[in-house]
């Protein structure tokens, strides 16, 4: 996670200086590398807009973590109550009393942009709506987003909630840069979310006359589809997209390609709802990322770094151990750009290191710091160092003798720093 930290966080200036002029049609945009959070484009980053629906991204996260810590079940029962009921917008019409389990709630949400089916799933976990928006808030702080803050979990502006529901004051607001962390935590922690965001429509009852078609017109599986052929993107596979009037068009979309995954977000694309061309900002973005960056590797996993092969071991056969990066550390990076290491160091996750040491055991951290060949700015990041070799215990005769050998070098030499 510290890439990310590093990556995300610094240098907002520098790395906007030195990415191109795309032209985009949006008052803020963002694009990063959701492997390791680099940022590769970024414009306005950190103004706080509204996010419209997009702030449901932070719902379909805490539901997520909820079910994958046994607090909830996707089989639980979850009953519509008054303030879902009276939801206006984007919605699946649950009328108070009805029941759903929280799957199709959840489906609901994230294919469909429910904003009743968001809101029946904040009040089943916390009790009321107002109660989870204290855990959005809560998280948001958590990830890093510096720049949101919820008042609701649907993204509506707040005078458009139902009237007896509403919070006194605030509107939801969030960061092109925060929207982007929050699609990365997503993406790198609930790695079967894009197996339900990609779905293409959502017949939400057996009873519904049709399917309502996900909102995320840039999906791969569009391109078949005659309204949406022109948006569809390959490899484009979630994420969520928003609008109000205020919010105007926005998206927060990922796409694969060559087994480079990227996150772009579009903030304020001016137009109607139903034109599009929140999807053809983001293809603008896309193509950059993909036709003009390259994996680069900057630390290669299980190569012994120069000048920094060894840790000392106390208490073993031996008094070195060899030690090796456990992953590789790479980048994207400018297409024949060289990536510059300008500072590195090892340290152990103990001093001193004690023997016995298996090969494989994580002993150490490695402290790498380069220049972004895309920004020029200075970036750290941190990687695990494990043992190459296996370094067996002394034997206690060993460890005796090797004890009176320290003993008499260290009284000799205090014998000679008297003179």
């Amino acid at each position: 996670m510290s890439l990310l930290v590093s990556m995300i966080s610094g240098g907002a200036a520098s790395a906007a200086a030195a990415t191109p002029a795309l032209q985009l049609q949006a008052q803020s945009a963002f694009l990063m590398d959701a492997a390791t959070g680099q940022v590769l484009y970024q414009n306005n980053p950190d103004v706080a807009l509204p996010p419209a629906s997009m702030a449901k991204m932070m719902t379909e996260y805490l539901v997520e973590k909820y079910v994958q810590e046994g607090k909830i079940k996707w089989t639980d029962e979850v009953t519509t109550k008054e303030n879902a009921a009276k939801q206006i917008g984007s919605r699946v019409f649950l009328a108070e009393g009805e029941k759903h389990t929280v799957e199709e709630m959840y489906k609901a949400m994230a294919i469909a942009s429910a904003n009743d089916a968001t809101v029946a799933l904040a009040e089943f976990i916390a009790g009321s709506e107002q109660e989870f928006v204290k855990i959005m808030n809560q998280t948001a702080e958590q990830l890093g987003m510096k720049n949101t803050h919820f008042v609701n979990v649907t993204g509506l502006d707040r005078a458009d909630m139902p009237e007896a529901y509403r919070p006194a004051e605030g509107e939801t607001l969030m960061s092109a840069r925060d929207s982007a962390i929050l699609a990365y935590h997503i993406i790198n922690e609930i790695p079967t979310f894009l197996d339900i965001a990609k779905v293409p429509s959502l017949k939400f009852r057996e009873r519904d006359d049709k399917a309502t078609p996900n909102w995320n017109w840039m999906l791969e599986s569009n391109k078949d589809v005659p309204n949406f052929r022109k948006f569809a993107y390959p490899g484009v596979d979630g994420l969520k997209t928003g609008h109000t009037s205020k919010a105007g068009n926005c998206f927060t979309g990922t796409a694969l390609r060559n087994g480079t995954r990227l996150i772009a977000v579009v903030m304020n694309v001016p137009g109607g709802l139903n034109d599009g061309k929140r999807f053809l900002e983001t293809a603008k973005l896309f193509d950059y990322g993909f036709n003009n960056f390259e994996t680069k590797t900057v630390v290669e996993a299980k190569s012994p770094l120069k000048d920094h092969e060894t840790l000392k071991v106390s208490k073993g056969k031996g008094s070195e151990v060899t030690v090796v990066p456990a992953q590789d550390l790479s980048i994207l990076a400018p297409k024949g750009s060289k990536v510059e290491i300008t500072d590195l160091s090892v340290t152990p996750i103990q001093a001193p290191l004690t023997a016995p040491i298996k090969a494989g055991d994580k002993i150490g951290l490695a402290t790498v710091k380069y220049t972004d060949p895309a920004t020029g700015e200075a970036q750290t990041a941190t990687i695990e160092m494990v043992a190459n070799e296996d370094v067996d215990k002394a034997g206690w005769l060993s460890l005796m003798f090797r004890a009176i050998g320290h003993f008499f070098s260290g009284l000799f030499k205090g014998i000679v720093d008297l003179f």
